[in-house]
């Protein structure tokens, strides 16, 4: 009998990823019904039902966002008339105007929109961004002092400036006038601006409610273009920055954004301007076709719809996907942001010069190469320390602050993102501006506010700001520890332990067999997909990993296979960013989203693997197993006996043959030990078909026992 443990004697298989599987209840009927009035397939309806949709009604009006009748800007925007007012004023007196913008993709895109309108308008306008390593976010008094000294008498803030209430009373003192246009949250006091557009302060019910930075932005000047009669070519230029903006913000696609960014998503590959054709050169990125789904102007329907007017109905039209911005132009705006000067991208995108233009995007494209190289250094540095000092107490501490030196403050939200992906948990990162002062970015999970917590903690930071998802902060040093134990008692106020694995929200279970380009075609009515319009996200039990590898900068690159009806179906997966999970076991549960991959001038479908985990048959063995009992079966005409055993404190899966030999396996290993005893056996890979075949077998007579039991 083989009686030491596999783990004495074989390193175990890394931690799949600790994952929380919410898997949609599942309509057949109503989706089956869906389909037939909307002709669509059953399993499009069934995403279409995860996603609210409970009559044909609602399906129409998302499948054909342009159908929608739409309530003027001016209706749910209460200071909007003023505003107007106050631009055209400004414009008609020559009097200067200044933007003060933000570095990020939605400040850059919405700084340039409104530069561009507002001088195509006639206005006399410059801006300004405060500088992310010296300042930090939001218009500050020093910018307000040096707008005054150069005769500004209109501020504009874009994606910014809802919580700089003492910058805006000084504004004020000043003689100066203010529009605040942001879309972050409310803060308890407003600033004592002369007019504050943010669509949080809107109702609940407005389509509206949902736009960035940008799309505020773009509200104010399409509404100016409009009042002054001077929309022509102004549009075009201002739809193509709102979807640059708003996909790389992470705005949510429903509402206007999701209609307006169909529209862009179209425009873009054809766009006018120069600096959009670098970022789509450089980017490498291609247009395809729409397929289904492609909408065209379905007439014009109140005073938004002057908008954007296509004049005829495009049939398949050559369009981008929002992962081409979300994966290749937004990352190339952003790394300017972060570690880059903004004027950068804000020359990028209000030049009509495309030599100017290609010369920036290029600069944009080297700034980004050393951003992923600075982020992979942080989070490897960020991980080990993690590691070191606080991966024991997560589950009661619910929070993560990991505050380091030398750590480059333009990319730690980027690896703030990567440590709640990796750990579950709302993470808080900063790094010492000096001795005395950290400054940090927070990111989160479903259940924890950022902002709130921010709010918190109001006295023991200096300048802070965000949303649920994320924000950023600044903090006197000392004030480090009380924080900790702050931000720790209001996560355990907000979050229970079953919160604190990533949580995986799954559409539907297909199998292999019908991942194909027809299915891919039909995903398409869904796009645009983004937050709160997800891409779909499928799973498949059971399948098994044929071949895998580490490829790039620790991707796993594998092909799965799955028998359906006697026949083998294989498909190429990618798991990004997966380095620590190789290799991975032989029968797994996957669950993916859809990608086309090009190459070669060849397209096919492939799997974007996002979560894995022991199939469910497994799991459940291993978790109970029926200890002590077994049962005899046959493979290839060969009689076997196998059983679970406790080994230790775990169970063990023991495979016996007529000659004697056992094959032993523990859940979560890729070694398996096979011999008479423990002190003569060889290590074996169990991925291998001749194991793995009989280890499914052998769990199939199992099964049957369990339930006969």
């Amino acid at each position: 009998m083989l009686d030491r443990p596999v783990s004495e004697v074989s390193k175990p298989h890394r931690r799949l990823p600790d994952q929380r599987w919410q898997i949609y209840p599942q309509k057949p009927e109503f989706a089956q019904k869906l389909a037939i009035l909307t002709n669509l397939s059953p399993i499009v309806s069934q995403l279409l039902i995860n996603r609210g949709m409970e009559t044909p009604e609602q399906v129409q009006a998302f499948l054909n966002p342009e159908s929608l009748v739409l309530p003027s800007p001016l209706e749910d925007f209460p200071d909007l008339a003023i505003s107007l007012e106050l631009l055209e004023n400004a414009i008609a007196s020559q009097t200067k105007i200044a933007i003060c913008g933000d570095y990020d993709a939605d400040g850059m895109t919405s700084t340039a929109l409104l530069l561009r309108s507002l001088r195509t308008l006639g206005a006399q306008v410059d801006y300004a961004i405060p500088s992310r390593m010296h300042e930090g976010y939001g218009i500050n008094k020093r910018i307000v002092e040096e707008f005054h000294s150069e005769g500004v008498g209109l501020i504009l803030t874009v994606d910014n400036g809802i919580s700089a209430f003492e910058p805006v009373a000084r504004a004020r003192e000043l003689g100066l006038a203010v529009i605040i246009t942001d879309h972050h949250d409310i803060p308890q006091k407003l600033p004592p601006a002369n007019a504050i557009l943010n669509p949080k302060l809107i109702a609940e019910s407005s389509p509206y409610r949902g736009v960035a930075g940008v799309g505020v932005a773009y509200i104010l000047a399409v509404s100016l273009a409009q009042q002054l009669g001077q929309t022509k070519g102004l549009i075009q230029p201002m739809l193509a920055l709102f979807t640059l903006g708003t996909i790389a913000d992470l705005a949510p696609l429903t509402g206007v954004n999701r209609r307006w960014v169909k529209r862009g998503l179209q425009h873009l590959p054809k766009s006018n301007l120069a600096g959009v054709q670098a970022l789509i050169q450089v980017g490498g990125v291609q247009a395809r076709d729409e397929g289904a789904g492609g909408a065209g102007e379905q007439g014009s329907r109140g005073a938004e719809e002057k908008i954007s007017n296509p004049k005829s109905k495009i049939q398949n039209p050559k369009s981008l996907k929002p992962e081409d911005i979300g994966f290749r132009l937004g990352p190339r705006i952003n790394a300017i942001g972060r570690i880059g000067n903004p004027q950068t991208v804000i020359e990028l995108l209000t030049t009509d010069d495309i030599g100017v233009a290609l010369e920036l995007a290029m600069r944009c494209e080297q700034i980004n190469a050393s951003r992923q190289e600075m982020c992979q250094q942080i989070e490897q540095e960020a991980i080990a320390y993690v590691e070191t000092e606080f991966v024991g107490s997560l589950q009661q501490d619910r929070v993560l602050i990991v505050v380091q030196p030398n750590w480059h403050h333009g990319v730690i939200g980027i690896v703030a993102s990567r440590l709640v992906e990796r750990y579950g948990v709302p993470v808080f990162i900063g790094t010492y501006e000096d001795e005395e002062h950290i400054r940090g970015s927070a990111r989160s999970i479903p259940e924890f506010h950022v902002f709130e917590a921010l709010e918190y903690c109001h006295d023991l930071l200096g300048k802070f700001g965000g949303h649920k998802a994320a924000g950023g902060f600044s903090l006197p040093a000392e004030n480090l520890q009380v924080l900790r134990s702050r931000l720790i008692e209001f996560a355990n106020q907000c979050l229970e332990p079953e919160h604190l694995k990533p949580l995986l929200k799954i559409d539907a279970e297909v199998n292999l067999n019908h991942l194909n380009q027809q299915l891919y075609q039909q995903l398409n009515a869904l796009h645009p997909c983004g937050m709160d319009n997800p891409d779909p996200v499928f799973w498949t039990p059971n399948v098994q990993v044929v071949e895998q590898k580490i490829v790039g900068k620790g991707h796993i690159k594998l092909t799965i296979a799955q028998t359906v009806d006697n026949q083998e179906y294989k498909i190429k997966a990618i798991a990004w960013r997966w380095g620590d999970y190789f290799r991975l076991p032989p029968r797994v549960d996957v669950a993916y989203k859809l990608r086309e991959n090009y190459f070669n001038g060849n397209t096919s479908i492939e799997l974007e693997l996002i979560g894995v985990r022991l199939p469910i048959q497994v799991q459940q063995f291993f978790a109970s197993p029926p200890i002590q009992s077994s049962t005899t079966f046959e493979y290839n005409q060969r009689k076997y006996t196998c059983g679970f055993y406790k080994n230790g404190i775990k169970a063990e899966l023991r495979i016996r043959n007529s000659e004697g030999k056992v094959l032993a396996i523990q859940p979560g290993h890729i070694i398996g030990l096979l011999g008479t005893n423990r002190q003569n056996a060889k290590e074996v890979d169990i991925s291998q078909p001749q194991y793995d075949n009989i280890i499914q077998a052998a769990l199939q007579a199992l099964s049957v026992l369990s339930a006969e039991l």
